[in-house]
């Protein structure tokens, strides 16, 4: 192409038509699937359709068709997990996860429906009432705490709402119309999205920047992004995933590589924080690492705003953690 040797790789999905009254249709739709599980397994391969990969295929189907209308009924719902400054026991802000309280299975997890949203497009509609709902919640706490406590809302941007055009333009008119301040917003995105596409993601970020808020890449450490990325890109805080926080107790390459991390923060001034704390112990290894923040079942599970305010409201109550965590914002 254009006297450039270009080398392409197939990912091949087949299905084979054991019943002759099978529609065309139906084949390609089989096909298809097989051929995007190829693609999840590692592409430049073949996978053959089965009946596992037929009621996966269905059950998905389904889920799509109930995230439409659970748009359209409101089913969704924001649950909180805080964040806590190991050495004072304080809240410095909290996570907002969404879940979906289906009709008829009850409450379905995010990592059940985000992927399948995200891979439909309708994580943009899902994520845009999100970030709403999670500053109005934001200001109303903020007005509790007052204006110089520490206090930040977090908030997952997929990969797709990054590729929507005018996101800090939205951005900008939720904080307008929540009434919460810019840098009391941190928005979240995972280092795998952030290194897909560079240079596109640093450009989004620095306008996200430019609007006032916070920028926190999630699940550091599992993307294997370069230093040089992370030294363009405009971000505020790293999160450190919960697979290094996990085995951290046992003082091997984990505890190791946390103690890089925070030490790489620091050097970089930015904040660290700690996903995916379940255990005291994990706890006190990242205090004696230097890591200042954390979050996680530790010190409470993803809850609804009422349930947080009560535990903020009764600090011995809060689910696994020591008296010593005080949700006091």
């Amino acid at each position: 192409l254009d006297g450039r040797d270009v080398f392409v790789t197939a990912s091949v999905g087949i299905v084979l038509a054991t019943d002759s009254e099978q529609r065309p249709e139906d084949l390609l739709r089989d096909a298809d699937a097989a051929m995007y599980q190829a693609k999840e397994r590692g592409k430049a391969r073949y996978e053959l359709f089965d009946e596992v990969m037929r009621v996966r295929v269905a059950r998905r189907l389904e889920t799509e068709s109930g995230l439409h209308r659970a748009i359209e009924r409101g089913e969704f719902a924001l649950l909180y997990q805080p964040e806590i400054e190991l050495n004072t026991g304080r809240v410095i802000g909290v996570e907002a996860l969404v879940s979906w309280q289906h009709a008829s299975r009850g409450l379905v997890g995010p990592s059940e429906f985000i992927p399948i949203a995200e891979e439909t497009g309708l994580i943009v509609p899902i994520g845009s009432w999100v970030l709403e709902q999670a500053c109005r919640q934001g200001a109303a706490w903020r007005k509790r705490v007052g204006p110089t406590a520490p206090f930040m809302m977090s908030v997952n941007l997929s990969a797709r709402q990054l590729l929507q055009p005018g996101l800090a333009e939205f951005v900008h008119e939720t904080l307008e119309q929540t009434g919460l301040a810019p840098h009391d917003l941190v928005l979240e995105v995972t280092e795998s999205v952030l290194i897909e596409d560079a240079d596109h993601a640093t450009s989004v970020l620095e306008e996200l920047r430019a609007v006032g808020v916070q920028v926190s890449i999630d699940d550091f450490g599992t993307g294997y992004a370069s230093l040089t990325y992370l030294r363009r890109l405009p971000v505020d805080i790293l999160k450190v995933d919960q697979t290094f926080v996990r085995g951290i107790a046992d003082g091997g390459d984990d505890a190791g590589i946390v103690e890089t991390i925070v030490q790489l923060g620091e050097r970089l001034g930015l904040k660290v924080i700690a996903e995916g704390v379940e255990e005291e112990a994990q706890a006190s290894w990242l205090k004696r690492l230097g890591c200042r923040y954390a979050q996680g079942y530790y010190f409470s599970v993803p809850v609804t705003a009422d349930e947080l305010e009560r535990k903020l409201l009764a600090p011995g109550d809060v689910s696994g953690a020591q008296s010593q965590y005080r949700l006091d914002i």
